[in-house]
């Protein structure tokens, strides 16, 4: 099997009313977790890297790694440049085989930010690449990426109607109240606002810092139009509690393969978690 784009997994998610979870991997156990799950529960899933995870796997050997577990399950994978933002490092990952890009030009103002994802669609329309972009801005931290509160703002529907129409994006990323990385206290998700902005826009939409939301807040957001969650947090939480666990337990522990295997556990059960949460189970 191959890597490809996330445009026909998210619109047969829009036209059947659930959404395809995509988690940020960072090396091959955590690969490994996300292409067997997805495979025993056959569910349609997005492998997402920041700039950070690749500089830190390296380009080459995070696309054979994905392009491998394809092969390996029989299933069509989409590997994700999340909050990409450079156009060469873009135009040289889809050159080497990524089919997936989110362009995250959110920190310019409005017209900077269609320019830079309007030229993003050109070079990606070359290589049947899908892209995704973000109108507003999410509070948080992911990577070197680090957003105050007095820095953040809301998805306006109206300008989201204009972005979509003047960039010819697949899907668009929203800020409705969600965060990158731990919540402070429950989050606060603006449903009308999302339901304003699904009244404008016809494509695929996407909930960014979806670890900590609960359940019923992140199906609400799938009623409403949302076809794509981002989960990275979650994911490095529970890798990294169960290996400290473990060596709590086995302090001379030195064999990888023994250490980390209680970390592909606990990830594990949080990727079934947010497969069944999303409503993707069953749908390849």
């Amino acid at each position: 099997m191959y890597l490809i784009s996330n445009r026909e997994m998210l619109n047969k998610a829009q036209r059947e009313g659930y959404a395809v979870p995509a988690f940020n991997v960072h090396n091959l156990e955590t690969v490994q977790v996300v292409a067997e799950t997805a495979a025993k529960l056959n569910s349609p899933v997005i492998m997402a890297g920041t700039p950070g995870t690749f500089s830190y796997a390296g380009l080459d050997f995070l696309v054979s790694i994905c392009q491998e577990a394809a092969r390996r399950y029989r299933l069509p994978f989409a590997l994700h440049l999340d909050h990409h933002e450079e156009l060469t490092d873009i135009e040289h990952k889809v050159r080497t085989g990524v089919r997936s890009v989110m362009i995250d030009a959110s920190h310019f103002n409005f017209e900077q930010n269609i320019d830079k994802v309007s030229q993003v669609v050109r070079l990606c329309r070359r290589f049947s690449a899908s892209v995704e972009a973000e109108l507003g801005r999410l509070g948080g931290q992911e990577d070197d990426l680090d957003v105050s509160a007095a820095d953040s703002f809301f998805t306006d529907p109206l300008a989201a109607k204009e972005f979509v129409q003047r960039t010819g994006i697949d899907s668009l990323a929203v800020a409705i109240g969600s965060a990158h990385g731990l919540y402070q206290g429950e989050p606060n998700l603006d449903f009308e606002r999302l339901a304003k902005i699904r009244q404008q826009v016809d494509i695929p939409l996407v909930l960014h810092g979806a670890s900590g939301i609960p359940e019923a807040m992140i199906k609400q957001a799938i009623g409403l139009g949302v076809c794509k969650v981002n989960v990275a947090t979650d994911l490095k939480i529970a890798f990294a509690d169960a290996i400290k666990g473990y060596f709590a337990t086995h302090p001379k522990a030195n064999d990888p393969r023994k250490y980390l295997g209680p970390g592909k556990a606990a990830m594990q059960k949080v990727v079934e978690e947010k497969i069944h949460i999303c409503g993707s189970a069953g749908q390849l």
